[in-house]
C-alpha cells in the first residue's frame, strides 16, 4: 500500500533507532493474552517472556529465542524469547478502527519459529497482521478474530515470502472490512471488519511452537527474528 497522505496521517511509529523505552512505550515481560502473563503453554507455545531477548542495533530490533532453564506446566522445556506490547505501558498506545499499521520484518528460518504482528485487548479484539512458520516457507497467515469474527486467509507467494527474506506487511482495520497488504499490494479483504468502536494494543513477538500444529525447535541453537520498523497511520478525518 502506498500511503495516501491526504487520507492517512502518520501518528505513531517505532523505528528502532534508539534503545527500547521499556515501561514508557513498550512492555516485554507480560501480556494479558498469555494465561500466566509471561508464558502461555495453552496456546501450543514454548515462550517464556524476557525483555532481554529484544535488542536494537543499526535501526533494527532483533528478537532472539534460546532454551530456558524453566519447565512449563505441560512438562515441556520453555524458551526465553521476546515480545513487545504497548499494553501496561505508561503511554498505553492503541490502534483503532480506520488505522493502518505497517511493519517490515525479516522472516526467521529456525524450526519452531512463530513470529507475528497482532493486536489484543480485554480478552479479544485480535487481528493478526501476519503469523509465520518456516515449515510453510512461502505462506503468511492473515486473520480477523475481533468481535467473534473468524475470517482468515493463507496467503502464499514464493517470490515475496521465504525464510531470511525481508517483507513488508500492512493492515487496515476497516469498520466493515479488514485489508491486508504484502509489499504494498492488497492481498486479502475480509468483508467483515472490526466495527466502529474497536481498539487494541499492538503486539509484536517471536513465539516458539510446541509441536502440536507446527514443528517445535529441533536443536538448542538460537532462533532470531528481525524488525526494521512498526508504523501506524490514522485517517485524517479521525485525527
Amino acid at each position: 500500500m502506498t500511503i495516501d497522505t491526504a487520507t492517512f496521517t502518520p501518528i505513531w511509529s517505532e523505528e528502532f533507532d534508539a534503545p527500547i523505552e521499556w515501561g514508557a512505550t513498550w512492555v516485554g515481560d507480560r501480556t494479558s493474552a498469555y494465561r500466566y502473563c509471561d508464558h502461555n503453554p495453552d496456546d501450543d507455545k514454548l515462550d517464556w517472556l524476557d525483555p532481554g531477548c529484544v535488542t536494537v542495533s543499526g535501526g533494527v530490533a532483533t528478537f532472539t529465542a534460546t532454551p530456558a532453564d524453566r519447565t512449563l506446566q505441560n512438562g515441556l522445556r520453555a524458551w526465553r524469547t521476546g515480545l513487545l506490547t504497548t499494553e501496561y505501558s505508561a503511554e498505553g498506545f492503541r490502534v483503532r478502527t480506520g488505522d493502518h499499521v505497517e511493519t517490515r520484518v525479516k522472516l526467521p528460518s529456525g524450526t519452531g519459529a512463530w513470529p507475528a504482528l497482532w493486536t489484543w485487548k480485554d480478552g479479544g479484539n485480535e487481528i493478526d497482521s501476519f503469523e509465520y512458520h518456516p515449515d510453510n516457507p512461502a505462506l503468511l497467515e492473515l486473520s480477523n478474530h475481533a468481535d467473534r469474527a473468524s475470517t482468515s486467509r493463507y496467503y502464499t507467494d514464493a517470490d515475496a515470502i521465504a525464510p531470511d527474506r525481508w517483507v513488508t506487511v500492512g493492515t487496515t482495520y476497516g469498520a466493515c472490512s479488514v485489508e491486508w497488504y504484502v509489499n504494498g499490494e492488497c492481498v486479502f479483504s475480509d468483508g467483515t471488519g472490526v466495527g466502529a468502536d474497536w481498539s487494541a494494543y499492538p503486539v509484536l513477538n517471536l513465539s516458539l511452537s510446541a509441536g502440536r500444529w507446527h514443528p517445535a525447535p529441533c536443536d538448542p541453537a538460537p532462533i532470531t527474528f528481525a524488525v526494521d520498523y512498526l508504523r501506524v497511520y490514522r485517517e485524517a478525518a479521525r485525527w
